[in-house]
């Protein structure tokens, strides 16, 4: 009886694992273990660059290029994917001297990356090469090689490119971690290069989606001044002011309802509700939004450290930014 999906499923995510668990076991510290010293090499080699990474491959090993590429722009090394079909035609021009070229290749005889091998070769690039092979064209010109550890491949014939690219993956991956630690690389510096999408959302700052033109009044303002400020600014509050420019009340729908009877007899002082709910700018969206879930409030103002209002968040801010 033929093997089952869930059978064949298991034993291919076994067997990478298998691989990616010999990966592991390779990078052990000394020289006996050449992986592990050349895995070091290559973090320095990197961080002592003056440009950026380049990482090329053909076939699997680019897919596996691009993603890797990708990592290292998005954490805090420049890098860019170079196709090495396209290096051939031209694109070699946006490999410089200052730069460090990663060039994947499961057998390391790729012939399509011969010539961008060549050009760091010609011009004293730093090349590190990744691939299986230690006798390998790739590795033999490499100034860093990272040889991947012999694992079959998870399609049983040896044939399909399976742990190996998850291998090299995953190496990619941990060079990538391995230099943004080394950088101090912080959730702030990810949102400055990953601005958008879900998590570019989750790190956004209160100061990112706060708006300067605040509803403002002073303690002493009559009331009649108080509605026309939260009528012409749409956010349905207006804060209020002491002497000093601290924000020391609001006033909102509630205390409007409360004080309906004579209401533009008082003065803003007198309707609004003291002390209210603030957050600092540098607080994360998501809290300011949480607070605003929590209290079943729709606006929260922005104070700095001297208590001075410098903006108001709506509810409705976090929520367009994709903040949930």
């Amino acid at each position: 009886m033929a093997e089952s999906y869930i059978e064949t499923a298991r034993r291919v995510i076994g067997t990478e694992m298998q691989g990616l668990g010999l990966l592991t076991d390779s990078l052990g510290d000394g020289p006996a273990n050449g992986l592990g010293d050349s895995f070091n090499r290559a973090v320095e080699t990197i961080l002592g660059a003056q440009g950026r990474v380049i990482v090329s491959g053909m076939g699997k090993s680019g897919h596996i290029g691009r993603k890797i590429a990708a990592t290292f722009a998005s954490t805090g090394t420049p890098a860019q994917f170079v196709h090495p079909a396209e290096a051939s035609h031209g694109d070699l021009g946006m490999v410089t001297g200052g730069d460090v070229v990663m060039v994947l290749s499961n057998s390391g005889e790729t012939p399509e990356i011969a010539d961008i091998v060549a050009h760091t070769r010609r011009f004293n690039i730093p090349l590190i090469g990744v691939a299986s092979r230690a006798d390998s064209t790739l590795i033999r010109q490499s100034d860093v090689a990272l040889i991947l550890p012999p694992a079959p491949e998870a399609c049983g014939q040896g044939i399909v490119p399976t742990t190996s690219t998850t291998m090299t993956l995953a190496l990619g991956d941990a060079l990538a971690v391995a230099l943004m630690e080394h950088r101090r690389f912080t959730p702030e510096h990810f949102r400055t290069f990953h601005p958008g999408g879900k998590l570019g959302a989750r790190l956004a700052r209160v100061a990112d989606l706060m708006h300067d033109d605040m509803p403002l009044v002073p303690e002493d303002a009559p009331m009649a001044d108080a509605l026309l400020t939260i009528s012409q600014k749409g956010f349905g509050v207006t804060g209020v002011t002491g002497p000093d420019g601290r924000l020391v009340g609001i006033i909102t729908d509630g205390d409007l309802r409360r004080h309906m009877q004579g209401l533009l007899d008082h003065r803003a002082a007198e309707v609004m509700t003291r002390a209210p709910r603030t957050i600092e700018p540098g607080a994360l969206a998501e809290s300011a939004l949480a607070q605003m879930q929590d209290r079943k409030i729709t606006c929260l103002f922005v104070v700095g450290d001297t208590g001075g209002p410098q903006g108001i968040l709506h509810i409705h801010d976090c929520l367009r930014a994709g903040v949930v």
